[in-house]
């Protein structure tokens, strides 16, 4: 859901910025590489450290890029199976630190085996939700459904979060419980978008062989 309308109003923000990276002659590769070089950096320095609110400010800065490439490559007419991989592929590893950063922190200093198996879940959960809908689509489907809580809800569920949570360090009082919810409404949407997900892959397989079988009949 927050695909449909953030990504709309971030793109019309951002188009003069792309505009001026093209001007320069900055690639939409380049951006995508950059983009994701930081968001790992800025998870995997501060967020073990417990610096959730600078972690976040530096993160949520590289996040942009994944708006930015592609507002790039329709400005060329670039838009390509290569640039779709490699952002897609990039995205899995941004999202990687991103947990995996959370997770080290509750494993270490955080001291909570709980926290940090729920952000290892995100994680995973994460990644077999997006796998899911790229495997039903390598195979034929549309995978026609909008999940409770997608890759654009897991990231400012979280996101905001931890960076709400690091002013803990600024002296705002009770903040640090955010983080937790978040982790926990994040699992647990993720578990819920992946049945949803598993559910309509099985809806349109059945469909699509019934409708073979019934060619095949005609035939």
């Amino acid at each position: 859901m927050l695909n449909k309308y953030a990504r709309a109003f971030f793109t019309r923000v951002l188009t003069p910025f792309a505009a001026l990276l093209i001007r320069i002659g900055v690639s939409p590769d380049a951006v995508t590489l950059v983009g994701t070089g930081g968001v790992v950096a800025g998870a995997l320095i501060f967020y073990p450290q417990g610096e959730f609110f600078w972690g976040t400010v530096v993160i949520t800065l590289f996040v942009f890029s994944d708006l930015i490439d592609g507002n790039m490559a329709r400005q060329l007419g670039r838009s390509s199976r290569w640039g779709a991989f490699l952002d897609s592929t990039l995205d899995r590893v941004a999202d990687s630190a991103i947990f995996g950063g959370l997770a080290l922190w509750y494993a270490g200093r955080g001291d909570s085996l709980t926290l940090c198996a729920m952000a290892i879940f995100c994680l995973a959960s994460g990644q077999v939700v997006s796998y899911t809908k790229a495997r039903g689509e390598a195979i034929g489907l549309p995978v026609a459904v909008n999940g409770l809580v997608e890759r654009a809800e897991r990231l400012v569920i979280t996101l905001v979060a931890c960076g709400l949570s690091g002013l803990h360090a600024f002296g705002v009082p009770g903040v640090e419980v955010l983080l937790p919810i978040a982790l926990w409404i994040v699992g647990i949407g993720s578990a819920v978008t992946l049945g949803q997900r598993v559910v309509t892959v099985r809806r349109e397989s059945a469909e699509a062989d019934a409708a073979v079988a019934q060619g095949g009949k005609g035939a």
